[in-house]
């Protein structure tokens, strides 16, 4: 976590590098993945919504949607090379004449991109996928941007690496939990399940991260809902059974830039849901442009996990379920 900010410059340098050929014609964007090789997807696609001149959708599946075809650009990316859903659609964005360009750090995804001739984003090796964040959100930014596809994003990108460095610092092991959010929010988590809720519009690539760091790194189960959707369903799964959701934590993940009735409803769930839940805690984001307040929230989010890992006295890096998982679909 506190590797990001030097994630993001190096990436920046990178990316000032790509020379990649513009498709002649992009109707669609979709960017192939799954588990932290998606979440850059989900980051670029919030944080460009307003000015991306194309859909971007992330796909996390086997198969990718059916109006594939020479005008749609598809970025594969599996940090490890070898993901087969990735592999998967893969193939099938090949066999539909898409323009590929492969994002890993090696593995057979990296061959085939050698093979075929196609663009290869090459990520350093030896990370887990979901520590590799800030290397796979910013090269997908400065291949849209190479590609013209999206405006330049130095000034977000510049902004977004001072701002994680300085996060970075007020939340290190070494700051008491006194002047330290994210240990005091690990602590207020710590023992429950926990519910992450954020807008759709501006954090929901954060209240993802949140979920699936929380999961990945503290072993703890976790979910998460979106305003304003959640007030037209799981609101009403607030009510039963009690003795369940006063063991459940609510984390809201708040953005200056959320609709002002979202907001409000923010502050209508608070006083519905501080009587049935165990713990509730507000997190806003911070920073000027929507990369920086997207990247606020995930930093934090990824030291609440470690610090929760701590408190549950696990090792945030095995996976040892998900290569068990692995191995068995792999099995004849």
């Amino acid at each position: 976590m506190q590797a990001m900010p030097g994630q993001v410059t190096a990436a920046m340098e990178a990316g000032r590098k790509l020379d990649l050929a513009v498709p002649p014609r992009v109707t669609h964007i979709v960017v192939s993945g799954m588990g932290g090789s998606a979440a850059g997807g989900d980051v670029v696609r919030a944080a460009v919504s307003a000015v991306l001149r194309v859909p971007l959708l992330v796909c996390r599946d086997y198969r990718l949607p059916g109006f594939l075809d020479s005008s749609t650009l598809v970025f594969a990316s599996s940090y490890s090379g070898n993901t087969e859903e990735t592999l998967s659609a893969y193939e099938q964005a090949r066999a539909a004449g898409a323009a590929i360009i492969c994002l890993t750090s090696g593995g057979r995804l990296a061959s085939l991109a050698a093979e075929h001739r196609q663009p290869l984003l090459r990520l350093p090796a030896g990370l887990p996928p979901r520590a590799a964040l800030g290397y796979s959100t910013v090269l997908l930014l400065s291949a849209l941007t190479a590609m013209n596809l999206v405006p330049d994003m130095t000034g977000p990108l510049r902004e977004t690496a001072e701002l994680l460095a300085r996060l970075a610092a007020r939340y290190r092991p070494e700051t008491a939990e006194a002047d330290n959010p994210a240990k005091r929010i690990a602590r207020a988590l710590s023992g429950r399940l926990v519910a992450v809720y954020a807008s759709s519009a501006n954090l929901e690539p954060a209240a993802v991260r949140w979920r699936g760091q929380i999961e990945e790194n503290a072993k703890n189960l976790a979910f998460h809902h979106l305003v304003p959707e959640m007030n037209h369903n799981e609101l009403v799964g607030w009510e039963l059974p009690p003795q369940l959701l006063a063991n459940i934590a609510v984390v809201f993940l708040q953005d200056p830039g959320d609709h002002p009735q979202v907001q409000r409803r923010f502050g209508l769930m608070a006083e519905m849901l501080a009587r049935k839940a165990g713990v509730l805690q507000q997190v806003w984001s911070e920073g000027e442009s929507l990369l920086a307040r997207i990247f606020s929230v995930i930093c934090l989010g990824d030291f609440v996990s470690l610090y929760l890992a701590f408190l549950n006295s696990v090792d945030p890096t095995p996976v040892t379920v998900i290569e068990a998982l692995k191995d068995r679909l792999g099995a004849p």
